[in-house]
């Protein structure tokens, strides 16, 4: 049988190194599923929503540093992967998007499922998006789609018409005029700025008494080099939500996240500092970074487009964080004063004295934080943890301590919701020897994560260790959505618009033939983490949580004061309830327990 269009299509990907497609299948792309039965080389996952299927492409490009690829049908399906692609553009991650269309013949004529793709996926993909019209022009289709998705980190997508995809191949387009060949070429650039940019950034940094680290996901593998230039300047470290594996969390200089879901030493460290290091970042919140003028900045970063964009830095330098850290260090002078950073180890010491402390308070059933402080001592090495957006993000940003060789993610610039079960699919798939962790609220497993349990149930003897623990807050709210209306509008909780429908998620587990446990009361929150990390199959871990107690900001403002407690005069139904477990917590920040 001779080779078609989308068997030289999977062809050319296995050389590109694709070895899974994330995808969902639909007679739009007929030609090319045909194709997958016809080889070995590369697996087809298939999810339940075509949605999942680009979180699961942007979850392996996270947790690998390869090229996620997914595929789609035509029309809804096509339409249904754009948050997911989003959700790979705002982070950074190169994806390929494969997506079907209606023939050729039929363009133009308000035929059924035809979309203008070219259009729809120009944002998401718009450094490259073309449709392939003709056989010779899948070879530099794909090859560029690929890498322009890897040199410029972003999302790229071919789009192919049903009928050319089971025209005969064309391996190698004719020599004439107008032809392409392309090539696999390895790519090989220049990854350091230069020595007079770096001895200007040496001396900017030298010169600083009170230098401050930002560590962002462009950082997360410059692990030792964060660590000796912290140790050089005396520096802290504080991390972007993204970067929170950058550097482990025990160290005594790590202040932790940054922003709203920040750390009082990290909010602190940046009011006190004299010169920042941001480090392969783009944290977007200006009014967590020094005030302009109070600093001195180097930022390092990839992508020139990304320098002084969220502070007016002195000096930028363009290119990889390992990279430049490693040329920068030998530039560095040992700091004699550490009277800086010991300030600051002073402040992460009390600071994880308060989150134990408010950990521990008593809450109706489950305090979440305790949840999630009893989880870090229980992480296994080499541990992989997916986290959803909504007041799990929360609570893992300040609560669960990183070590050295885990791994996490989840939504950062677009914080969407419904990425966590499905970005701890494919961690399995990339990673199926280590353990993996979803720490998801019920807003988000009622979107999206109930769906991807049927696909572990499904998939998940295919696992070297099968061990998967679904976390689920059980609160019967949308937490994140009743605190921000409380502490930015200041208007109470809604209950039409935030209140959840009941569900039995650890019984559903079970349903599905996983394990599912319910936990309710404090004293079996750690006992119950060491049930699920030890099962002999992916776990549903319910837990059933109080959804009052306030996910503080590191530092209130007034203004967030007045919204909050007008929030409370407005008649919250939860008023009094809230008042009670906000004392708790302002008083273990105010009277930490002594070491």
């Amino acid at each position: 049988m001779s080779s078609t269009v989308g068997d030289f299509l999977l062809q050319r990907l296995g050389e590109w190194g694709v070895r899974r497609v994330y995808g969902y299948p639909g007679d739009g792309i007929n030609g090319i599923v045909g194709a997958f039965g016809r080889q070995e080389q590369i697996e087809f996952i298939q999810p339940r929503h075509e949605e999942m299927a680009a979180f699961m492409a942007t979850a392996h490009a996270k947790f690998t540093g390869e090229t996620g690829v997914c595929l789609a049908t035509s029309g809804p399906g096509a339409i249904h992967l754009l948050n997911g692609l989003y959700d790979a553009k705002m982070d950074h991650q190169p994806v390929v998007a494969i997506i079907g269309q209606q023939a050729r013949m039929a363009m133009g004529g308000d035929y059924q499922q035809e979309v203008d793709l070219l259009s729809l996926f120009k944002d998401v993909a718009h450094e490259y998006v073309h449709v392939a019209n003709d056989p010779a022009q899948v070879r530099h289709l794909v090859d560029r789609a690929m890498r322009i998705a890897k040199e410029q980190r972003t999302v790229t997508c071919i789009i192919f018409p049903n009928d050319v995809q089971d025209l005969p191949a064309v391996p190698k387009p004719p020599r004439e005029h107008g032809s392409l060949h392309t090539g696999i070429g390895a790519l090989s650039a220049s990854m350091q700025p230069s020595v007079d940019a770096l001895q200007h950034a040496a001396g900017i940094l030298n010169a600083g008494g009170k230098v401050a680290i930002l560590a962002g996901a462009g950082a997360l593998h410059a692990t030792d080099e964060l660590i000796a230039v912290a140790d050089l300047l005396g520096a802290g470290i504080a991390k972007a939500l993204l970067g929170k594996a950058a550097v482990p969390d025990d160290l005594p200089y790590v202040t932790g996240a940054i922003g709203l879901l920040g750390t009082k030493p990290s909010h602190d460290m940046m009011n006190g500092c004299d010169t920042l290091l941001m480090v392969g970042s783009s944290f977007p919140y200006a009014e967590y970074l020094p005030k302009e003028g109070q600093a001195r900045g180097v930022q390092i970063d990839i992508d020139a487009r990304r320098t002084s964009l969220r502070y007016p830095m002195e000096l930028n330098l363009v290119g990889d964080a390992k990279a430049t850290l490693a040329a920068l260090i030998p530039l560095l002078h040992r700091k004699t004063d550490r009277s800086w950073q010991q300030l600051i180890q002073e402040n992460v010491q009390r600071w994880w004295r308060v989150l134990e402390a408010r950990a521990m308070n008593e809450a109706d059933p489950l305090n979440p934080q305790r949840v999630f402080w009893e989880l870090s001592s229980r992480l296994p090495d080499s541990a992989i943890l997916t986290i959803d957006s909504g007041s799990s993000a929360n609570w893992y940003a300040r609560d669960v301590r990183l070590r050295r060789g885990m791994m996490a993610s989840l939504s950062g610039g677009l914080a969407t919701m419904g990425p966590a079960v499905p970005y701890a699919i494919a961690a399995k798939f990339a990673w199926p020897e280590r353990p993996v962790i979803a720490l998801a609220g019920d807003g988000a497993m009622q979107m999206n994560g109930i769906n991807g349990l049927i696909t572990v149930a499904r998939l998940w003897r295919q696992w070297a260790d099968p061990r998967l623990v679904v976390m689920v807050l059980n609160n019967g709210d949308l937490n994140l959505v009743s605190w921000e209306q409380r502490g930015t509008g200041g208007d109470p909780r809604y209950a039409p618009s935030q209140g959840l429908p009941d569900f039995p998620y650890a019984a559903y587990g079970e349903l599905l033939g996983l394990k599912g446990i319910r936990v309710s009361h404090p004293n079996d929150v750690g006992p119950a983490w060491d049930e699920a990390l030890r099962c002999d199959r992916p776990c549903v871990l319910e837990m059933v949580t109080d959804p009052n107690v306030p996910p503080l900001p590191p530092d209130v403002s007034l203004k967030q004061a007045r919204a909050y407690f007008s929030a409370l005069l407005k008649g919250d139904p939860d008023s009094i309830a809230i008042i009670k477990a906000t004392i708790k917590e302002t008083w273990d920040s105010w009277f930490p327990p002594k070491p």
